[in-house]
C-alpha cells in the first residue's frame, strides 16, 4: 500500500540540470541525492528503454519512496547509501568508468524540513535530531548535550558561519546543564536569546541549525569525498551537475572543479608545456542561478547555484 507523502517537494533548476547532463539516451546515470525523485523522474523521460539511472540517499524515507519508483521502472535502481560512496557501490556492480553523468542536488531536502519529527527545522517543534538517516550516528540532541563548548563554538562558526559563535555556545551549556535540550523549539529559543544581532528577513537561529545539521550530516566531508568519486565513476566525456544550496557548498564545489580543470600547480619556472599539465575535466558554462520566476515560485530556489564539468577523454 502507498503510503501518501504530505511532505512535498519542488526540485530546484530542474530543466537547467537535465540540459546540463547532455543527456545520452541509452545512457547510465547516477541521482546521488534522490530526495523525492524530482530529478530522477525528469532523467528517466529523456532515457531510453536501453538506459539506466541508480539513485542514491541516505534518508530511509527517501529511500522508500525510490523502491516504489524502482518497482514501477526497471531502468532505476535506488541504493541506501551516501553518494560518497558511489564508486566502491559501482565497482561491486561492474560499472565503474561506464557513467554518463552524475547529478548531486546538495543540502537539506522540503520533505525533511517540513516533517517537525525529523527536527531539522526552527520553525515547527519536534525531537531534536536532524539526522538524514535517522537510524544512523549521533542525534543533534546526544551531540550538543554533550560536546564540549569549544567545540560547539567551532561548528557554529565553521559550519553555521555564525559571527556570535561563542556566545550561543556558551548559552547552550549554560541551559544544558539545568534541562538538557529534546525539542527544536527549545534549542532555537535559547539561540535567538543569546544572539544580540538579528540579521533581516532572517531567524536569528537559522545559521547555528545550519552549522549543527552540516556537522551532524557529514554533509562537507561527504561532499569533498563525492566530488572524487563522482569524478572517478565517470566515463570519459560524462557529465558531472552539482547544484549547491550556501557558500560552503558552493565554494568546495567551485575550488574543486577549477583545481581539477587547471591540474595540479607547478613551478613557474619549470619547462613543461601546457598540453603536459594533468587536466581531468573541462569546466561547462558558467554557474547557473533561479530565474525569477523560479524563486518567486519556491523561495527554497534563491541561493541555488548549479556548476557543470565535463571529464576529459
Amino acid at each position: 500500500m502507498n503510503v501518501p507523502n504530505i511532505f512535498s517537494h519542488i526540485s530546484v533548476l530542474l530543466n537547467e540540470a537535465i540540459e546540463g547532463l547532455a543527456i545520452k539516451p541509452e545512457g547510465l546515470y547516477i541521482d546521488g541525492t534522490f530526495g523525492r525523485g524530482g530529478h530522477s523522474r525528469a532523467l528517466l523521460a529523456r532515457l531510453s528503454a536501453q538506459g539506466r539511472l541508480l539513485g542514491f540517499d541516505k534518508d530511509p524515507e527517501a529511500v522508500r519512496v525510490g523502491a516504489e519508483l524502482a518497482a514501477e521502472d526497471g531502468r532505476f535502481v535506488v541504493i541506501q547509501r551516501s553518494f560518497a560512496d558511489m564508486a566502491e557501490e559501482l565497482r561491486q556492480r561492474g560499472l565503474h568508468g561506464q557513467v554518463d553523468g552524475v547529478l548531486l542536488d546538495l543540502g537539506v531536502s522540503s520533505p525533511q524540513l517540513d516533517d517537525a519529527e525529523r527536527g531539522f527545522s526552527f520553525m515547527h517543534d519536534g525531537p531534536l535530531d536532524m539526522r538524514m538517516d535517522p537510524t544512523s550516528g549521533q542525534s543533534a540532541a546526544q551531540w550538543i548535550n554533550s560536546a564540549a563548548e569549544a567545540d560547539i563554538a567551532t561548528v557554529l562558526k565553521e559550519y553555521g558561519e555564525e559571527r556570535y559563535a561563542k556566545r550561543i555556545a556558551r548559552a547552550i551549556v549554560n541551559r544544558r546543564a539545568e534541562q538538557p535540550f529534546t525539542r527544536t523549539a527549545d534549542l532555537a529559543e535559547v539561540v535567538k536569546v543569546a544572539n544580540p544581532a538579528w540579521e533581516k528577513h532572517k531567524h536569528p537561529a537559522t545559521r547555528a541549525f545550519q552549522g549543527i545539521r552540516i556537522f551532524i550530516n557529514r554533509e562537507l566531508d561527504d561532499l569533498a569525498d563525492g566530488l572524487k568519486a563522482a569524478l572517478d565513476v565517470l566515463a570519459p566525456g560524462g557529465r558531472l551537475v552539482v547544484i549547491s544550496f550556501h557558500s560552503l557548498e558552493d565554494r568546495l564545489v567551485k575550488q574543486f572543479m577549477r583545481r581539477e580543470a587547471k591540474g595540479a600547480p607547478l613551478p613557474r619556472d619549470l619547462p613543461i608545456r601546457a598540453a603536459d599539465i594533468d587536466v581531468s575535466i573541462n569546466l561547462v558554462g558558467k554557474a547557473i542561478m533561479p530565474s525569477a520566476a523560479e524563486t518567486a515560485n519556491n523561495p527554497r530556489a534563491r541561493s541555488a547555484v548549479l556548476r557543470i564539468a565535463e571529464k576529459r577523454p
